[in-house]
Order: structure tokens, then sequence, then C-alpha cells
């Protein structure tokens, strides 16, 4: 194997308690206890591991990163080593002191989540009453102090019709970035596949309007648009392709190289707790088990966008087939693809139905997969 590029980002995300509920989150079925999570000590230690191995940036998450009480401590020694620091968070435990002890720490850079553009449905997609409010006067402080500001949309089928109104919000608190992002279906968005897969029409109608706003506002709002597997006719690189831009660090310190590697069988975690980053990034099973071509299966290992999408989402292949080294079904050319496409006109014409919203122990199977 040739020599490993060093990651560009860790996400650490520092504890799995949220006082938001939301049915697609992407932290495990299985959520992590506080009494579980890594002390400061530990995190101080990865950072350094992660600036070290030659990582650049540090996305602080959870779950919410606030609830830590430690989380300016962990900024401050993130801006020591040299990483930059970008908050992932909900904004409902943010007020304007602790906005101002994480800007004195070197917190640069604040990425703000928003379930809707109206207050009622956007509680209800947060499972939290008066969260969106919260958000709008959050927004406001990131701006008053200085901070650029990513808004981050996560869009399906129960708020996507106001896909415009959210481009106008971005505007509205002066975020510099707009991050669309459909619903991905594994975890929490699995269970909820029903209640948010969106229609074809509703997509179709959603792509459209954001290729009018990136024409309209280029040069002054960026609009991230990731399209929904579901749909697409190619698999995404998950994370810039496994093993190859990314780590993810869960509360209790197990290492993975995306957000829903826990769902997979038959790994052994590496953890933070037993061997350096270092080691499990370079020389971990589980890191180079679909690193690279050579673990592909055809049509994978012969198609000529094998080094683009890397084998698209193992998570999403498992989820699906029952088989992490299987075809992700996304690809037009998957034997599996006519499975995907089943389900898709199914959950879609389907009515939406409740959610089955995060909390520990609330997670039951997909009506099918």
């Amino acid at each position: 194997m040739s020599a490993i590029a060093p990651p560009l980002a860790l996400l650490a995300e520092l504890s799995h308690r949220c006082p938001l509920r939301c049915p697609y989150c992407s932290n495990p079925l299985e959520l992590e206890r506080a009494g579980a999570e890594l002390d400061q000590a530990t995190w101080q230690r990865v950072l350094s591991e992660a600036a070290a191995l030659g990582a650049l940036q540090v996305h602080f998450s959870g779950g919410e990163p606030l609830v830590r009480r430690d989380l300016a401590a962990l900024v401050r020694h993130a801006a020591s080593v040299g990483l930059y620091s970008n908050l992932i968070t909900s904004g409902v435990l943010l007020d304007a002191a602790r906005l101002a002890e994480l800007v004195e720490a070197g917190l640069e850079h604040v990425q703000l989540s928003f379930q809707d553009t109206e207050a009622a449905s956007a509680d209800r997609i947060a499972g939290l009453a008066g969260a969106h409010q919260k958000k709008l006067a959050v927004a406001a402080l990131v701006r008053a102090a200085g901070l650029p500001l990513t808004v981050n949309a996560v869009m399906h089928r129960q708020n996507l019709e106001r896909l415009p109104e959210m481009i106008e919000l971005a505007l509205k608190l002066g975020a510099g970035r707009l991050e669309v992002a459909h619903v991905q279906y594994y975890g929490w968005a699995l269970v909820n596949r029903r209640a948010l897969l969106p229609t074809e029409a509703q997509l179709e109608r959603a792509t459209a309007v954001v290729a009018e706003a990136r024409t309209r506002l280029k040069g002054v709002l960026t609009i991230d648009y990731v399209v929904p597997d579901y749909y697409a006719r190619r698999p995404k690189a998950c994370m810039g392709g496994w093993g190859r831009q990314f780590l993810n660090i869960s509360p209790a310190g197990k290492v993975l190289p995306c957000h829903a590697a826990e769902s997979l069988p038959g790994f052994d975690f590496p953890s933070v707790r037993t061997a350096s980053l270092a080691e499990i990034w370079e020389r971990s099973t589980l890191f180079n088990r679909f690193r690279g071509t050579e673990w592909m299966p055809e049509p994978c290992r012969s198609c000529d966008r094998r080094e683009i999408d890397w084998g698209g989402c193992r998570c999403q292949a498992f989820a699906l087939t029952g088989d992490v080294a299987r075809t992700d079904p996304a690809c037009a050319l998957a034997p599996d693809r006519a499975m995907l496409d089943r389900l898709r006109e199914a959950d879609a014409a389907a009515p939406a139905g409740d959610f089955t919203y995060r909390q520990i122990g609330a997670a039951r199977a997909p009506a099918e997969t």
C-alpha cells in the first residue's frame, strides 16, 4: 500500500447528550451516556495527536457539544496546537457570555442547525418547544461576535417545500454558507425513512431552487447541496473516501471513519483510550479495510469512477443489503439498485406518519429494508 496521507479533519463528538431529539440524527441508535464520555485530559491529548498527525481542522460536535463544561478549554487547546476550530451546534444552550468565552479561547467558526423556517414546524421536528426562536437569537450573537456563520439546513419531506424561505433566512441571518443537506438514510433517519423521504417531484423542485439561488447569490452566499442517495445515479464519496480524509471520535473514544460506522458489524472499533491516533489511522484493521480500491467488488473494481466515489457508502450498503462490502445500491450500476428503487418508490408514495424521536431506548427497526 502507498503512503497513507494524513486526515484533513477531526470530528470530535464530545457527547451524545442533546436537548434536541431530531429524528434524522447521525448519532448511533445506541447512545452513549454521560458517564462513558472521555475526560478533558484525554480529549486534549487526542487534539494534540490529531495536529501532530497532520489534521488541519477540528469540528466540535455531538449530540450537543455545549453540554460539556470544558468546551472552552478544549477550544483553547485546539488553538494552541494549530487546529482550526468549528462549533457544530443546535444553539439552544448558547448565550452571549458562553459565546464570548469560546471566542476568547480561539473559536473560529460556528455551524448552526435549523430544522425549518416556520417555528411550529421547526420545534416539532427538533422535539423541543422554543428551539427555533432561540436559534434566531444565537445566529445574531454569532455575527455580532464577528464569527463566520454556516446555516445547516437538513431537508426532507416535511420541510422541503420551504427551501426558498430557508435560503432567504440564511441571507437574513448573515450566513456566508448554507448547507442544504438532504437526509441520508442510516441510523435514526433509516428508522424514520418513511416520514422523511421526499417525493421525486419535491426533489426536482428543490434542485431547481438551489440552481437558481446559486446563480443569483454568487459571491454573497455559498450553497452546498447534497442530494439524497436514494435518488442519486452515482454514489457519493462518503467522507471523501473511507480512511482518506476524515476521523470521527465518539464520546466514548471510538475512532471511526464516518459518523455512522458503529452500525457496521464485525469490527473491533479502535479506541483512543488504548492506542494513539497515528497508530489507528495508519495500521488499524478498521481504517484499512475499505481504504483504496483493492477491496472493491465488481462493478466498482473496473469502474472509471472508482477513485472518485471510492465505492460509496459502506453503512448504506450494509443497511440495505446486509453486506458491508457490497456495491452501494445508490449506484445505478449496482446489482441491488432495483431494491433501492422499490423502497424509495414505496416510501415516497406512503403517508409520512409520525417520527420516532432520537432518545435512549426509542429506536426500532424500519418497517422494511
